[in-house]
């Protein structure tokens, strides 16, 4: 992969809005994030004065801003996305999860003014459309492949997703 190509996919994904993207070709590997978090900065905690300071306070002895390194591991770190609609409550064990088989942007319905393909509690056969996952122009159907129920909805409908990314979680 030369620098021009790498140039068009850049300009190709800002140009469609994904978020992330990655390629794979003959052993070159490549992602692109737009939207990295910047690095987290961690400073040493200030000391404490174990009383009051004797002298009168200045605007300019204000204690620096600390910062807190989180790990993005863990739950508290990410910010709370509401669910898109009532999930059930089903243990994750019984679920099966129907996964994004590309890299696009997620949409549960055929046009913005219909019904989405599937709601919470529908039942699905192994060939039922479940949403529409939009690559570079092409509306791709995503089928359920397995018979159940539809229990939870991972994804917001127009949010990108990545390759592998949970969609639906079904009930077998």
């Amino acid at each position: 992969m030369n620098l021009k190509e790498i140039k068009e996919l850049i300009e190709l994904i800002s140009e469609k809005g994904f978020a992330e993207f990655e390629i794979e070709r003959q052993g070159f590997r490549l992602r692109l994030n737009r939207f990295a978090p910047p690095p987290v900065q961690v400073a040493p905690p200030a000391p404490t004065p174990a009383g009051p300071s004797p002298q009168a306070a200045s605007p300019f002895d204000a204690p620096a801003p600390r910062f807190e390194r989180r790990s993005t591991d863990h739950p508290a770190a990410a910010p709370a996305q509401p669910a898109p609609e009532r999930e059930a409550i089903v243990p994750e064990q019984s679920l099966h999860t129907i996964k994004s088989p590309i890299v696009g942007t997620f949409y549960r319905s055929p046009s913005p003014e219909s019904e989405p393909f599937v709601k919470i509690g529908d039942s699905v056969e192994p060939d039922s459309v479940v949403c529409i996952i939009e690559a570079m122009k092409l509306m791709n159907e995503i089928q359920a492949e397995v018979t159940g129920e539809v229990v939870k909805v991972f994804v917001e409908n127009g949010q990108p997703v990545e390759y592998g990314q949970p969609l639906f979680g079904i009930k077998v």
